[in-house]
């Protein structure tokens, strides 16, 4: 069988929650956002994925991902992989959406016209497809723990779209999503799946 992709966002954190982009900055993960971890953990030690035995795993070096992925029960199998990264916002770090279009005005998109002093729209591209690259060659299932700008952005590249593409998908804290195939071809398998949070 053709590998997939298995794509775990980290947990909620303060900034997310108040809408502030968040790259390169550790925030650490809100009690929310560790209890979202565990449950998603035991979701995925559950039947179908039964602790996916075979998968490798890997995860973003920022703390709120790595927290994630060892309270979801990987931490000891997981290897630290720079790619996964979230967008370097540069001199939008920290920033919400509102502070943001205050300087670059109300028609601003991130997935458009990019950030001041970041990372560009094709540095993000690039390693979105170095994780893809790295999936498809692979003779097993991969597990990932990332973030939510750069998870969107390889769904994109897996899709073979622009990573433009990234802003029709909406991505939850602690949520599951599957990148795999259809008629041979790459195709989302399950996206945004935050049934293990509710109740």
């Amino acid at each position: 069988m053709a590998p997939r992709i298995l794509m775990a966002r980290h947990g909620q954190t303060e900034w997310a929650l108040a809408g502030r982009h968040t790259g390169r900055t550790d925030v650490p993960l809100l009690d929310e956002g560790r209890r979202g971890a565990k449950l998603l953990g035991e979701r995925l030690h559950r039947a179908p994925w039964d602790g996916l035995p075979h998968a490798e795993v890997r995860t973003s070096p920022l703390a709120r991902s790595w927290e994630t992925c060892g309270l979801a029960g990987f931490g000891e199998r997981a290897e630290h992989w720079d790619a996964l990264m979230e967008f370097d916002y540069g001199a939008y770090e920290g920033l919400t959406q509102a502070e943001i279009k205050a300087e670059r005005g109300p028609d601003w998109v991130i997935w458009r016209d990019g950030v001041r002093d970041g990372e560009t729209l094709a540095e993000l591209s690039a390693r979105a497809d170095e994780v893809v690259a790295w999936t498809r060659e692979a003779d097993r299932d991969v597990l990932v723990f990332s973030h939510g700008h750069m998870l969107r952005a390889v769904a994109a590249r897996w899709l073979g779209e622009e990573v433009s593409f990234g802003a029709r998908i909406l991505l939850a804290p602690a949520s599951l999503s599957v990148l795999g195939w259809q008629y041979g071809a790459p195709a989302i398998a399950r996206w945004n799946d935050t049934g293990h949070l509710d109740g």
